[in-house]
């Protein structure tokens, strides 16, 4: 398969249903030699193997890409489904994370998972992080599993920081932490997103997906639509 062939087909299965799933990572895997590694590591919660992407691997590999970090793992995902805003990132099993806006709106596979993610009033991810002036309170909603922990709502609070230095292989971003502080009773989470200012892009995150069970992201080759 030529160069650009190659781009076409590993571009495309971000379009591919989960029913085709198997299929499509058939296919990537013939991408590449580094896609192949990353599909072979991607088992998140059970794995603990670790991943060492470079400049130049990333950008040898023609789709896009978004590390995470689990407690017990590291994984590149790939970019694999865009749906109404929605990017499912899948890895080589039944590993998939499910972003909007920067945000983990749901997991699968993993040994915690968020099994949905909602804001019963007034979402400030989609209006963009980069517009926050000063701290913003509202509600998410949100089911976690195992154990049938649904509709539990979440009191939250955002609060914009100062301007950190994050470096994204090899390159330094100037970025804007800001601070997501989740409670509900007997719950308590803190997330952390940092955010290019000028768009509200958010290069790299640390969220809780469940009580306990934090996911770090880091956007490797990103898709930036998303953050029009």
């Amino acid at each position: 398969m030529s160069w650009p062939e190659k781009k076409r087909a590993c571009i495309a299965l971000r379009h591919f249903s989960h029913g085709v799933l198997a299929l499509a990572l058939a296919l990537l895997a013939g991408c590449s030699s580094v896609s192949r590694g990353s599909l072979e590591s991607v088992r998140l919660a059970v794995q603990g193997e670790k991943v060492h992407p470079t400049a130049e691997s990333v950008a040898a590999t023609p789709y896009f890409q978004l590390q995470v970090n689990a407690p017990a793992g590291e994984a590149i995902l790939i970019l694999a489904n865009v749906k109404q805003g929605q990017l499912g990132w899948y890895g080589g099993g039944h590993d998939i994370v499910f972003t909007r806006d920067g945000l983990v709106v749901k997991t699968v596979g993993l040994v915690q998972n968020l099994d949905d993610s909602a804001f019963p009033s007034g979402n400030p991810f989609q209006a963009g992080l980069q517009r926050l002036s000063g701290p913003v309170d509202y509600t998410r909603r949100m089911d976690f599993s195992p154990g049938y922990r649904y509709g539990v709502v979440m009191q939250a609070h955002l609060e914009p920081g100062s301007l950190e230095d994050i470096e994204i292989l090899g390159t330094v971003r100037r970025l804007r932490r800001i601070d997501e502080e989740l409670s509900a009773p007997g719950m308590h989470m803190t997330n952390r997103y940092w955010v290019d200012p000028a768009d509200g892009f958010i290069w790299k995150s640390r969220q809780y997906v469940a009580p306990g069970f934090p996911l770090e992201l880091i956007q490797l080759q990103p898709y930036r639509e998303a953050a029009a």
